[in-house]
This record gives C-alpha cells, sequence and structure tokens, in this order.
C-alpha cells in the first residue's frame, strides 16, 4: 500500500507546476531546529543537500566528498550542512524514514553508512530492501520492534514528502544530489574540487 502512495505521489507531483505547490508555506531556506545538521549555525555558508538514499551519486557523494569537506570547511565553522530527503522511489523513502528514528548524535555515521552499504539493501522488490534494510539497523543496536516502528510513523513519512513538495516549489529539484549553496542552486555530484571553488569564491567576497 505504501509503495502505490509513493508512486502515486510522485505520479502527481511531476504533473503539476512546482509554482503550484505549497502556496502558503515557509521557504525551504528556512531551517527548522528538528533539521538534520551539522557544522556551526553561525557559519557564513550554508549548504542544503537534496539526495535520494538510492542514489548512486548521493553516495558518491557521501562517500568520496562530503568528508573533505567535513574536514576543510564544516569542522573549521565556516560551512553549515543541512542534509534533506529527496526519495526518488520506495527503497530510498525507507533508507530517509530510518533516518529520522536516529539519536541526533549517531545520524551522522549511520547515514554515510547506509551509503556505503547501498548496493546491499537498495532494491527493485520492497520486501528485499525492508530485509536488508534492518539488518543494518539491526547490526548498530535497532530492535526489531523499533524497526517496525519506524517503518509505519506516517508523520515521518509525511514530513518527508511534504520536504519534497516544498524543495520542487522553490527550487524545481530534478535531480540527486542537488545543493542550495547560500541561496543558489549547484545540481549533481561534484568533487571536492568543485566544492573548493564554490566555497571558497564566497568566502572571499
Amino acid at each position: 500500500m505504501r509503495k502505490l502512495f509513493f508512486l502515486t505521489f510522485w505520479g502527481f507531483l511531476i504533473t503539476i507546476a512546482p509554482q503550484t505547490l505549497l502556496a502558503n508555506e515557509k521557504s525551504a531556506l528556512e531551517i527548522s531546529e528538528d533539521e538534520f545538521v551539522i557544522g556551526n549555525k553561525d557559519a557564513p555558508i550554508t549548504i542544503i543537500e537534496y539526495a535520494s538514499m538510492s542514489c548512486s551519486h548521493c553516495a558518491s557523494f557521501h562517500n568520496n566528498t562530503l568528508p573533505d569537506i567535513k574536514k576543510e570547511y564544516i569542522d573549521t565553522g565556516k560551512v553549515r550542512m543541512v542534509f534533506r530527503d529527496y526519495p526518488f522511489n520506495y527503497p530510498a523513502l525507507l533508507g530517509s524514514m530510518m533516518m529520522r528514528c536516529i539519536a541526533s548524535d549517531l545520524r551522522y555515521d549511520y547515514m554515510n553508512a547506509l551509503y556505503k552499504l547501498q548496493n546491499t539493501w537498495v532494491n527493485k522488490d520492497p520486501k528485499i530492501s525492508k530485509k536488508e534494510l534492518y539488518k543494518i539497523m539491526q547490526s548498530g543496536g535497532m530492535t526489531k520492534d523499533e524497526f517496525n516502528e519506524c517503518y509505519s510513523n506516517l508523520d515521518n513519512e509525511n514530513l518527508i514528502l511534504d520536504g519534497v513538495m516544498a524543495a520542487q516549489k522553490d527550487f524545481n529539484i530534478k535531480s540527486t544530489p542537488s545543493f542550495i549553496v547560500n541561496g543558489n542552486l549547484v545540481e549533481g555530484n561534484k568533487n571536492i574540487k568543485e566544492f573548493r571553488q564554490i566555497i571558497d569564491k564566497i568566502l572571499s567576497e
């Protein structure tokens, strides 16, 4: 049922103009207190990442580029990083929901672990995705009951889908990963050299 709803949702989303969505909602540039954020809140640069947890390009960014960004810019107080869900399919939605059930101080490590293990749990068969994802979450200490409770949390699912619509409305996101760097859209995976150019240019202004 959830898979059918998710596919129906995406069919609805791509058939209507982004500007018609969430006309009365707050801007996607606003960062709420309950969002997944790392870095100094007063950093001069804010990067918002929109990612699908089943996306290989997103995994490449998290595995190969994000560690350098964190070391060079986030840990030094220059960049605040906001991670937002933009699931393109059912496994990605499931992975995003699991991340919302992890303690905030462990979420970064869990997220990157799921990207590293992406090939083991992202599968076109939803039953396999659920089964393999549970194995990973269980290895980190999540019980079966906790997993099922998280899986059944419709409030978290709705928050994720609301976020997708807000991103469509404000930025017309078409692919993942996409980044909003101080309000400007940067599409597609970038290596550390490209991010250095973008970040250093802003810091020098």
